[in-house]
């Protein structure tokens, strides 16, 4: 769709409070725009309506290139709730734009993310992982919402937190939660009796049990216990359930800032 500056108000900024709105601010005389165009076009109608393309000529309409500082063409912005929330400049492959596309545009279920935040939060995990489950029925590519119900399913499902996780493995920002599921699931999984003979055996069976009741200070306590004893024992097990717990948890929460020290001290 052309626009006007008139337009762009009612089809951009208006129309991006409902439905996402991909700019592409090209010019006749640039090659690489008539290179995106077709893919943006295609795009645009795999989309079925999840976001709209319109087009803006920026030799007939200036003063919207010097309003969205657009310095080199082809200039891509995506609009939504009258803002620019992403862009790209440049000619990229159809796939590279998909990827792009992924990442930038806002989920139409953001509400229900944030209201399965906010039960998880107050400790409502059934309400929460229905709110999550409801989102992977309707968008299954939702990265948001697989990792927050792969962490939530960690203690309770951990084969289902497991098969979540490798379907974001490779995700910005996925790789910290991606390796706490790789690490505490087969842990709490492994029936005691397949844990390695030794001294220490004991020891860490009870610093699993603890893990598997999300008890975690008992946790920690114990699995540095058997680090001070033996830090090789089940193949550096201990070192790395604390590790995973402390990620789990987060650098600020008070059982790690607790145990930190003792950790570090254990080697």
């Amino acid at each position: 769709m052309q626009s006007t500056s008139f337009d762009f108000q009612i089809e951009v900024l208006e129309q991006s409070r409902t439905v996402p709105v991909l700019v592409d601010f090209w010019a006749s005389w640039c090659a690489p725009c008539r290179m995106l165009a077709p893919i943006l076009e295609r795009l645009a109608d795999k989309a079925e309506g999840r976001w709209k393309l319109v087009k803006v000529n920026t030799e007939e309409y200036p003063e919207l290139a010097r309003d969205y500082a657009v310095r080199s063409i082809p200039s891509v912005k995506l609009f939504s709730d009258g803002r620019v929330v992403d862009e790209f400049s440049g000619a990229l492959s159809e796939y590279q734009v998909e990827q792009w596309l992924k990442n930038a545009l806002p989920s139409p279920w953001a509400a229900t993310l944030a209201e399965a935040e906010k039960a998880n939060a107050a400790g409502d995990r059934e309400t929460a992982r229905a709110l999550l489950e409801e989102v992977l029925a309707h968008e299954p590519s939702n990265v948001g919402a697989a990792a927050a119900l792969s962490k939530l399913l960690l203690f309770s499902d951990p084969a289902g937190a497991r098969k979540l996780a490798e379907t974001i493995e490779g995700e910005p920002g996925q790789s910290d939660l991606c390796e706490i599921v790789r690490t505490i699931a087969p842990m709490i999984e492994r029936p005691d009796a397949d844990l390695p003979e030794g001294v220490q055996r004991d020891a860490y069976a009870s610093a699993i049990a603890a893990l598997r009741n999300r008890d975690f200070d008992a946790a920690l306590d114990r699995f540095i216990g058997v680090l001070r004893q033996e830090r090789q024992y089940d193949q550096d097990g201990s070192r790395k359930a604390c590790i995973a717990i402390f990620r789990l948890l987060g650098e600020d929460h008070e059982i790690t800032m607790k145990y930190r020290r003792a950790f570090d001290r254990a080697f």
